[in-house]
């Protein structure tokens, strides 16, 4: 299922990492997961992702926020860890996965 947000995707993390250097990108994506995690549980959570999205502004269908998290879950458990998360960002960006060798 294709996800339409009604606005066109310009990925900005190749020059988040020209910017800010590898590590510090890996911090800023860590800080993204923190604020979509469900602090007690440590994951992103269908609730903690439906949640924070409505508290960023994005009206997201539930239909939505669930294909978000299937695509990212490779454990099966319905949620996704800090790697995960991680994971699913760097796959999401086709300049990054173009472009891995000049910051690794």
């Amino acid at each position: 299922m294709e996800l339409d947000y009604g606005f066109d995707f310009e990925d900005r993390f190749p020059s988040m990492i020209a910017r800010l250097g590898a590590e510090g990108f890996i911090g800023e994506l860590c800080n993204g997961f923190r604020l979509l995690m469900d602090v007690n549980k440590g994951l992103i959570t269908f609730e903690s992702l439906k949640k924070n999205s409505l508290r960023l502004g994005l009206e997201v269908r539930d239909d939505e926020l669930a294909c978000m998290l299937m695509e990212g879950d490779l454990d099966g458990d319905g949620a996704l860890s800090q790697m995960e998360f991680c994971i699913l960002m760097f796959r999401l960006s086709p300049c990054l996965m173009d472009k891995q060798k000049l910051w690794m």
